[in-house]
């Protein structure tokens, strides 16, 4: 991280803060995942060569009249905050010491429009939970088989005339998906290519009739002890899973 960096995102914050309290405007979301970004950029330390380690427990304080809205979003938008910190990570080749975990928090103290982000190691496993996004719905996947279809005897039931009864179904080992088109009469395609039986990735899409599914991955933490942003922690690659999938045995 050269020196022009940390300038550049030194004047970022004194600006945003600035325009914050004199324009007094409401924060928006993609505020809040700047701010995480930075923080990681901010807090990411090199523990060896091939190893760059950054916080994994991030509290968002915000002030109340921006709580009050961002909570009002309920648990879509910290999921989608998670997912785009675990993009980024990637991007960057950071690594986690263990599942990423993103809370909000009221802060009287603060103006509106002004976002501050403090965070932690905090060590233990990685679970990732799926979730299929069908039509702005977020379904989890809670059993190994999951089926997608028009008919009631499907686990979820999408309403389509251009899908099958049963239509494609998507398996779930807890680490690995795969999609398996069930001999639907319209077929089914995976990130535009025809779909007979593939293993899915993270932000995969199945298209079947005239709808998308998309396969989210949400990394959350098993638990652990907490530890200073800054010591070192041995942990593994902090990969998304969709990144080294292969076909099931």
């Amino acid at each position: 991280m050269g020196i022009l960096d940390n300038l550049e995102r030194g004047l970022e914050r004194v600006v945003n803060g600035a325009f914050a309290k004199t324009f007094r405007s409401g924060l928006q979301p993609v505020e809040i995942t700047a701010a995480l970004r930075r923080e990681l950029d901010t807090k990411a330390a090199v523990v060896s060569r091939d190893r760059i380690l950054v916080p994994n427990n991030f509290t968002v304080r915000l002030a109340p009249d921006d709580y009050d809205r961002m909570k009002a979003m309920g648990a879509t938008l910290t999921d989608e905050l998670i997912r785009l910190v675990t993009k980024h990570a990637a991007t960057q080749h950071y690594q986690f010491a263990g599942g990423i975990k993103v809370a909000l928090r009221s802060d009287p103290s603060l103006a509106v429009g002004v976002v501050q982000v403090d965070s932690e190691n905090v060590s233990g496993s990685v679970t990732w939970v799926a979730v299929l996004e069908i039509g702005g719905k977020r379904y989890p996947i809670s059993k190994s088989r999951t089926v997608i279809g028009r008919g009631t005897e499907a686990d979820i039931t999408v309403d389509d005339s251009g899908i099958s009864r049963k239509h494609v179904e998507v398996l779930w080992d807890g680490t690995r998906a795969q999609a398996n088109d069930l001999g639907s009469t319209n077929g089914s395609k995976l990130n535009g290519q025809r779909l007979v039986s593939a293993a899915l990735e993270a932000d995969s899409v199945i298209t079947i009739g005239q709808t998308s599914i998309v396969l989210r991955l949400l990394p959350q933490a098993s638990g652990g002890a907490s530890t200073p942003a800054t010591e070192t922690v041995q942990t593994p690659r902090a990969t998304e899973p969709g990144g080294f999938w292969g076909p099931r045995e």
